[in-house]
Parts: C-alpha cells; structure tokens; sequence
C-alpha cells in the first residue's frame, strides 16, 4: 500500500511520501513513490504515486522518454507553459498506459487503478497542486481543500483537517505532514519508512527540502514520541469532564 499527503499553503508546498510497498504478506518491498524535475529559474515540479506500481512506474519512464526525444516535436514536462499543461500532460500519459495494459491486467484480475499528485511552480505562474486520476482526468487543490491524501489516507487525516488551511505557515505544514505520516505508519503495516519529502517555497522555483529520512531517524523518533505523549497527556485530560 501507500500513504503520500501534498499541502499547498501560501507559503509553499509540502509532498510526503512513504516507500513501501506490498504484493501480499511475504512480498514486501521499497520503491520510490516521489519524483522531482527543476529547470533552474523556469520551474519545479514533484509528483507522487499510488496504486499499481507497474502502471506508475510506467507512466513516469514515458514522461522521462518524452523529454530526452524533445526533438520529436512532444510537448514535455519540460516545455509546457504552464502547470496546468503538466497536469494535463501527465494524464495523457496515464491514460496511454491505461489503455496499453489496463485490459490486461482486468482479464488477470488484477486491480489498474493509479492516481498521481502532481505539485509545482513555473517562474511568473502560481504554485499549483493536481491530483490526476486513472482515467487522466485530474482536479485542482483549492483555499477550501488545500491538501491531497492518496493510498491509505483515512489514518492521516484528522491531523490534516484540524490543522491545515492555506494561512498555515510552512513550518507547520511539515510537522502536520509528518504527523499525519506517523499516525498512518503506526496504524497500518502496509505503509512503511523511509519517507521522501519535498518542500517548495513560493517564487523560489527550486526545493527548499529534498531529502530521504530512514528509518531509525533520531529526530523523526523523537517527534513520534512528543506527538503519543502529547495525545496521552490530552486524553487524560479528556477523562476528566463528566459527559
């Protein structure tokens, strides 16, 4: 399974994503579900994967192939004007896939379904946040849904919902992303370290934040257990008014 969490602020955007993956109890595995691109003063971009690996995966070799054959006349990640192009670009090639190996694996039995958030910023243009589905077809984060959950979300969202609105400082944002990451790890198996995380900060066209965090991180346990001991500290006080 998967859990990845993109938050657009006004500040920037912070993307999470966890690497495990499982084909059944005795096939569990790591792969990378965070992707990046910059172009240096042009623009920034980062995607995150769920569901069926083999149809993500291929989705991102076609969006890479296409841009190492630009002289081809293709319309890349790369060349489109504007993110919402991207986004639009992004769900041809989902949909190309779809239609090569989705009737396929439908006669296997096996589920094809995929999504794809997508977050970035071109030089002159707003930082945008697209959560693009199977079928290609994609929807916008907006000020009254500011984050995107795909893979095992239900666990992570509360934190999210309490918290989150597109005034919420950048800083903040990360720490809600990483809650909402620890409450999910702690309560399905299917989800699992290391974590990849990408921060953008409005107008900086770059990653303020790249980075992997392991297992065994000193400070991501330190966070973990602040964050239990806190929930433990509320609910004692919660035990205390007569409902």
């Amino acid at each position: 399974m998967t859990y990845c969490v993109a938050i657009k602020l006004n500040e920037g955007i912070v993307c999470l994503s966890d690497t495990r993956t499982n084909a059944g109890i005795d096939t569990i595995s790591k792969y990378k579900k965070m992707f990046t691109w910059t172009v240096p003063g042009d623009r920034v971009m980062t995607m995150m994967t769920a569901g069926n690996l083999a149809i993500t995966q291929a989705v991102i070799s076609l969006l890479n192939e296409n841009i190492e054959h630009t002289e081809d006349g293709i319309e890349t990640l790369y060349t489109a004007p504007t993110m919402f192009r991207v986004a639009e670009i992004v769900g041809d090639a989902m949909r190309i896939v779809m239609n090569r190996y989705g009737p396929g694996l439908q006669q296997a039995g096996e589920s094809a379904l995929s999504s794809i958030v997508l977050a970035g910023q071109r030089a002159g243009g707003e930082m945008r946040l697209f959560n693009i589905y199977s079928a290609g077809n994609f929807i916008e984060a907006t000020e009254d849904t500011p984050y995107f959950q795909i893979g095992e979300h239900k666990y992570g969202k509360p934190i999210l919902d309490r918290i989150i609105t597109p005034e919420t400082p950048l800083n903040v944002g990360i720490t809600a992303a990483f809650l909402s990451m620890d409450s999910t790890l702690r309560s399905n198996l299917s989800v699992g370290m290391p974590l990849d995380l990408a921060v953008i900060k409005k107008d900086d066209i770059g990653f303020d934040q790249l980075r992997r965090i392991e297992e065994g991180d000193e400070n991501w346990a330190l966070m973990s257990e602040a964050w239990s001991a806190a929930l433990r500290g509320a609910f004692d006080e919660m035990t205390q008014i007569d409902v």
